[in-house]
C-alpha cells in the first residue's frame, strides 16, 4: 500500500487542529450557557438599576458621615460630590465599551481588560484588583450584617436579653447566604436584588431624617465639627481613611459590565441603551442616599459620629431597629450581586482548567467553600471603619476611577490636550492619588482598632 504523500499528512494535521479547535469553541459556547454571567440575557433596563443600586447603595453610605468627620464640611463635601460625578463619568465609558466591538460583546471587566491590555496583561492588570473588591466587599459585608443584627436584637432588649457576640451574629447571616448562592445567575437573583435596593433607600431616609430630627432637636447645643483627631499625624491618618471610605461607597463598576452581559442587544436596539437608562435611574437614588445621610449625619453628631452613623442613632428605637433590620436584608443582596462575579471566575477555572463537571454539585461544594470562608474573614477582622478605608483605596480606586479612563484612552483614542484627553488624566490623577494615600490610612485604623480586639470576642 502507498504511503501518504507529505502533503496529505499536512492536510490530515490541519484538519484535526480545526477539528480540536471547533471542539473547543463548541466546549466553550456550552460553558457560557451554564456560567452565571452570560447564561440568561433577558434582564430589562430596570434590572439594571435595582442591580446598581443594590451593589452601590450599602455599607459605603452608612460609612459617609464618618468620613466626613475625618475631613471636616469643605473637605468632605468636595470628595464626596467630586466623586459622584468622577465615577458616574467612568460608569459611561464602561457602559459605552460594552460592544465597542461589531459583533462582540465585553461580558466581564477583565474580557475588556484583555482586549485593551492583551490576553496575558490584561487578566494580571484587572482580575486581581476586581477579586480584591469583591471578596473584599463580600467580607465587609459579612461584618455589617452580623453588626446590623446585633444592633437590632441589642435595640429590642435594651439591656433585658444576655449579650450575644458579634461572631455568632455574622454565622447567622452567613448561613441566610448558603442557600441563595446556589441561585444561579444574575436574573435568577433579581427580586432578591430588587427587594435589597429597596430596603437601601427605605434604611437612608430613615437615617437621613433620624439624622436631622437628631440635629434640630439640639436647641442650640451644636455638634463639634473639629477634627476628631488631636494630633497632626491621627488627622492626616483621618484624611487618608476617610478617602478610601468615600471610595468604597462609589463600587458598582466591578459588576457594570457583568449586569449589562444579561441585558439582549441587537444592532438596532443596543444594550447600552436600557443599560443606560437604568443606571442613570440608579445614580439618582444614589445621589439622593449619599447626599442626604452623609450631610445630615455629619450635621447631627459632627466628629461623635460611629463609623456606621445607624450605630450612632439610639432614638425612636424601635425606628432604629427597623434601619438595621433594612441594612441587613440590604446586604444579603448585596452581597450576592458582588458574589456572582467570583462565582463565574471560580466556575470558568475550575471546569476549563482542572477539568471539572459543570452541574449542581460543583456549584454547591464551591459556592459553598466562598461563603464559609468570607465569614470565616469577617469573624476574624471586624474592623468596619478600617476595612472601608483599606479595601476602598487599593482595589475601588483603580477599578473605578482610572482604570476604564486609560481603556478609553487606548482604545477610543480622544484628541491629545483636547477636553476629553484632559478629563481622563484628571480622573486617572485622582484615582492613583486614592490607590496610594488610602489604604495607609485604612491600614492604621485597623492597626489601632486590632490593640483593643479580642478575637471571637
Amino acid at each position: 500500500m502507498a504511503s501518504l504523500s507529505p502533503p496529505s499528512l499536512m492536510e490530515e494535521y490541519v484538519a484535526k487542529v480545526e477539528e480540536r479547535k471547533q471542539e473547543k469553541r463548541l466546549r466553550d459556547a456550552s460553558l457560557e450557557t451554564w456560567l452565571p454571567i452570560t447564561s440568561s440575557r433577558t434582564a430589562k433596563w430596570y434590572y439594571s438599576a435595582f442591580h446598581n443600586v443594590t451593589a452601590m447603595v450599602g455599607a459605603g453610605v452608612l460609612g459617609l458621615p464618618f468620613a466626613m468627620s475625618q475631613l471636616g464640611w469643605g473637605a468632605g463635601t468636595v470628595a464626596i460630590v467630586g466623586s459622584f460625578v468622577i465615577t458616574l463619568y467612568t460608569l459611561w465609558q464602561m457602559v459605552e465599551m460594552h460592544e465597542m466591538v461589531p459583533g462582540k460583546r465585553f461580558d466581564r471587566y477583565h474580557e475588556l481588560g484583555q482586549h485593551a491590555f492583551g490576553e496575558k496583561l490584561g487578566l494580571w492588570i484587572i482580575v486581581p484588583q476586581q477579586l480584591i473588591v469583591e471578596v473584599g466587599t463580600d467580607i465587609i459585608y459579612m461584618v455589617t450584617g452580623g453588626q446590623s443584627l446585633k444592633k437590632v436584637h441589642d435595640l429590642i432588649c435594651n439591656g433585658r436579653c444576655k449579650d450575644i457576640r458579634l461572631a455568632f451574629w455574622i454565622m447567622m447571616f452567613a448561613a441566610v447566604q448558603l442557600p441563595l448562592s446556589q441561585f444561579p445567575n444574575f436574573n435568577s437573583i433579581s427580586a432578591v436584588s430588587a427587594a435589597a435596593a429597596v430596603m437601601s433607600l427605605t434604611y437612608s431616609m430613615i437615617a437621613f431624617f433620624a439624622s436631622a430630627a437628631k440635629g434640630a432637636s439640639q436647641a442650640g447645643a451644636a455638634a463639634d465639627y473639629a477634627l476628631s483627631a488631636h494630633t497632626t499625624a491621627g488627622r492626616v491618618f483621618g484624611v487618608l481613611n476617610a478617602l478610601g471610605a468615600v471610595a468604597f461607597a462609589y463600587a458598582g463598576h466591578n459588576v457594570v459590565l457583568e449586569i449589562q452581559a444579561t441585558i439582549p442587544s441587537t444592532p438596532e436596539e443596543p444594550s447600552k441603551k436600557p443599560m443606560w437608562r437604568g443606571v442613570v435611574v440608579a445614580y439618582a437614588i444614589v445621589a439622593l442616599c449619599y447626599f442626604a445621610v452623609a450631610f445630615t449625619g455629619y450635621y447631627a453628631f459632627g466628629n461623635a459620629v460611629d463609623p456606621n452613623v445607624l450605630i450612632s442613632l439610639e432614638k425612636p428605637r424601635w425606628l432604629v431597629a427597623a434601619a438595621n433590620l433594612m441594612v441587613a436584608v440590604h446586604v444579603v443582596g448585596s452581597f450576592q450581586v458582588f458574589a456572582m462575579p467570583v462565582f463565574d471566575m471560580m466556575e470558568t477555572v475550575l471546569v476549563k482548567k482542572h477539568r471539572f463537571t459543570p452541574g449542581v454539585g460543583l456549584r454547591l461544594v464551591a459556592r459553598s467553600a466562598y461563603v464559609l470562608a468570607t465569614m470565616f474573614v469577617g469573624m476574624t477582622f471586624p474592623f468596619f471603619d478600617g476595612l472601608l478605608g483599606f479595601f476602598g483605596g487599593f482595589g475601588f480606586a483603580p477599578t473605578t476611577y482610572f482604570i476604564p479612563c486609560i481603556i478609553w484612552l487606548m482604545l477610543k483614542k480622544p484628541k491629545k490636550y483636547g477636553l476629553t484627553w484632559f478629563i481622563n488624566i484628571f480622573c486617572i490623577f485622582v484615582g492613583v492619588l486614592l490607590m496610594v494615600v488610602s489604604p495607609i490610612g485604612g491600614m492604621r485604623q485597623i492597626i489601632h482598632d486590632v490593640k483593643s480586639f479580642k478575637f471571637y470576642s
